[in-house]
């Protein structure tokens, strides 16, 4: 194998030699065989960049990424694999003139070649990185999930693909908060570089900007979209699913408003600044709608079903679900499915479900669903634990996205190094 040099450094095939778990057992001749075939993986992406030393330095970083160091931020890794030049590989991340969308439209071509094309779910979530400080773009005192409670943090939105093949993470945006468009806020935005077009987009925005994205460009097919109650419970964000002609597998909180039938509406006529003007309304004598933990109380029979959720292996739970009415703007909207899960034991735990699924979906292709709900937990545990993922030290807009970007490529290196492997074992 042929060595190549960056920037006077001389990289060779054993600058790449301990590589962190992959959650799968290489035996030593397909150690072998890694670094070469991640330079294979790399050559993918290497002409998107603009210029040669931009592509070397995305190879360094990916073999950074996946080496086995306590710690994959810019110093460490550039100590371990270019003789400790850190200045060009924090140039390269931070604020190197390189664009990411090309990148990630190839990595939705190679996740399609890697996972194929049958039963594709996308899975939106976010994913939170506790910071110290003021400068990093997008911090501030927020609920963190990776803390549990609010704290100083930066707030990522995030879409992840898989089929019965596997999953691996697709797209990224990072959630500037309301007070980051202030005119207090205007020096940081110039020094974290924010794009000045940027505007302020809530989560659920950032994460309906991703799904319309892969949806028209129609590379990844799709049928399915699940997601957390942190999006579940915006109905815009479900209608803009349901508009594609997509199902959600919405999580919601148990309080929210359900009707089990669909009361009755009246169009009337009244007068508002001077003009005569039509609005429905619930009609006399019909009920409020109800909740979705009210509805639970009254199912006769539950189904108990068990299912695979996280690292955590199967979990075994009850399960039923309902048509209701789903409320919009405190009226009747679309027909749902509501479906509930509640584990066993003395003091069972509830959730809940909404599904725009037709009504002739099975019990048991809902229960499904509700199992992607965690394989981008999963993503997030594998990119933080095997990749670095919320070891990075940018502060910048471009850094963020930058590294995110690698953090995606290298997470579907494992996977396809993963299939490939599983293939070479089973006949």
């Amino acid at each position: 194998m042929s060595k190549r040099t960056v920037k006077g450094t001389q990289i060779g095939p054993a600058s790449l030699i301990e590589y962190g778990p992959a959650k799968i057992d290489l035996k030593p001749k397909e150690i072998e065989g890694l670094l070469e075939e991640l330079q294979e993986y790399h050559a993918i992406f290497s002409p998107l960049f603009k210029r040669v030393e931009q592509g070397q330095w995305a190879h360094l970083y990916l073999q950074g990424q996946l080496l086995d160091i306590e710690r994959k931020s810019v110093e460490p890794m550039a100590q371990r694999i270019v003789g400790g030049n850190v200045r060009n590989m924090q140039q390269f991340i931070g604020a190197g003139a390189w664009e990411d969308e090309e990148l990630l439209e190839e990595h939705e071509k190679q996740v399609r070649r890697t996972l194929g094309s049958s039963g594709g779910v996308l899975q939106v979530d976010g994913s939170d990185f506790p910071k110290q400080g003021k400068e990093s773009v997008g911090v501030m005192r927020q609920y963190c999930g990776a803390l549990g409670k609010v704290a100083n943090c930066q707030s990522g939105v995030f879409i992840g693909y898989g089929n019965k093949n596997g999953y691996t993470l697709l797209n990224r945006r990072l959630y500037l908060p309301k007070l980051w468009f202030s005119d207090e806020y205007k020096e940081r935005r110039e020094r974290c570089g924010i794009p000045k077009g940027a505007k302020f987009q809530t989560h659920a925005e950032l994460a309906w900007a991703m799904i319309e994205n892969v949806a028209t460009r129609g590379v990844l097919p799709f049928q399915w979209v699940t997601m957390d109650e942190g999006y579940g419970a915006n109905p815009w964000l479900l209608d803009k699913v349901a508009g594609l002609g997509k199902y959600y597998l919405a999580e919601v909180p148990v309080s929210t408003p359900v009707w089990a039938r669909r009361p009755q509406t009246v169009t009337v006529t009244v007068r508002r600044k001077g003009q005569w003007v039509t609005r429905t309304r619930l009609a006399k004598g019909q009920p409020k709608p109800g909740t979705g933990r009210d509805l639970a109380a009254k199912i006769p029979s539950w189904k108990t079903r068990t299912i695979k959720e996280g690292s955590k292996g199967p979990l075994v739970a009850e399960f039923a679900a309902v048509r209701a009415v789903a409320v919009r703007h405190k009226l009747p909207g679309p027909a749902v499915w509501v479906v509930f899960r509640r584990t066993l034991g003395p003091q069972p735990e509830l959730k809940i479900y909404l599904s725009n699924a037709p009504a002739t979906t099975s019990l048991g292709s809902l229960v499904q669903m509700t199992g992607w709900r965690w394989p981008i937990e999963t993503m997030f545990e594998d990119g933080k634990s095997e990749l670095g993922m919320d070891h990075y030290e940018t502060r910048s807009w471009r850094g963020w996205h930058h590294h995110m970007t690698m953090t995606i490529l290298a997470h579907h290196f494992l996977v396809r190094l993963r299939r490939r492997l599983k293939k070479k074992v089973d006949p």
